[in-house]
C-alpha cells in the first residue's frame, strides 16, 4: 500500500491518501478548508489516476471534515463514519464560529455508517475499524494488518493522546480503549496520527508518558 500525506492549516491536520497497484484507493479524514488544498487533494487523485473508492472519517470533529462535502461533491463518494459522531456535524457551523472563521458550505452527511470490526475493501487492501471512543465518542482508528500500520486520527499521537474535553469526551474511557484495543497490536504498527508526525505501538507503549 502507498501513502501520501497531507497537511492542511486551518487547524493542522493530516489526511491521508492510500492506495495500491490497482490504482483503487481511499481517502482519509480530508480536512481542507481552503479552495487552494481542495484543488492539491484533487490534483494529486487525478495526476496518479486513483478510482477513490471511499472517504473515510476517523471522527467527526470539524478540523477532520473540512473537505468532506467538497470530496462528495467531485468524486460522488458517501461519507463514511461511525454514528455516535453524528452530532457533530450539526455542530461544524457554531464550533466554527466560536474559532472566529466561516463555515462556507453545507456539512455533508454520513451516507455509510461504520462500526467496529467493520472492513473496508478498495484494491487488494484491506483495513479493519477499530471503535475507539473517548477522543469522541465515534472516533475509529483504521488498521491494515498486511500493512502493519494505523491511521489513528486524534486518538494516539506521538508522545501524547486526545484531548478528551470536548462535548462525548471521556480520558479514562479514551486511555482504557487504547490500551484494550490498540496496544494489543504488534509493536512495530506504524501509528499515521491526524496531527503531528508517525510514531509506533511499540515507542507509545514504552514512552508515552499518559501510560507511565
Amino acid at each position: 500500500m502507498k501513502i501520501k500525506r497531507f497537511e492542511f492549516n486551518m487547524f493542522p491536520v493530516n489526511c491521508y491518501v492510500l492506495w495500491d497497484d490497482t490504482l483503487e484507493a481511499a481517502v482519509i479524514d480530508p480536512g481542507c478548508y481552503y479552495e487552494e488544498e481542495k484543488q492539491a487533494l484533487k490534483n494529486f487523485i487525478h495526476k496518479n489516476g486513483l478510482n477513490v473508492k471511499h472517504l473515510l472519517n476517523t471522527h467527526l470533529h470539524l478540523d477532520h471534515i473540512f473537505g468532506n462535502a467538497f470530496m462528495v461533491k467531485e468524486f460522488g463518494l458517501p461519507v463514511e463514519a461511525n454514528k455516535a459522531d453524528e452530532f457533530w456535524i450539526d455542530e461544524a457551523p457554531k464550533q466554527s464560529r466560536m474559532f472566529g472563521f466561516h463555515w462556507n458550505e453545507l456539512s455533508a452527511p454520513i451516507g455509510h455508517y461504520l462500526h467496529d470490526g467493520d472492513i473496508i475493501n478498495f484494491g487488494n487492501t484491506t483495513l479493519e475499524a477499530i471503535h475507539v471512543p473517548g477522543h469522541s465518542p465515534g472516533s475509529l482508528v483504521y488498521y491494515c494488518a498486511a500493512d502493519h500500520c494505523m491511521f489513528s486520527g486524534d486518538v494516539l499521537f506521538q508522545g501524547s493522546i486526545g484531548r478528551a474535553d470536548l462535548t462525548g469526551g471521556n480520558f479514562d474511557e479514551l486511555k482504557e480503549h487504547i490500551c484494550s484495543r490498540l496496544f494489543i497490536l504488534p509493536n512495530e504498527t506504524i501509528v499515521y496520527p491526524g496531527h503531528g508526525a508517525p510514531t509506533t505501538i511499540g515507542i507509545e507503549k514504552a514512552e508515552n508518558p499518559f501510560f507511565r
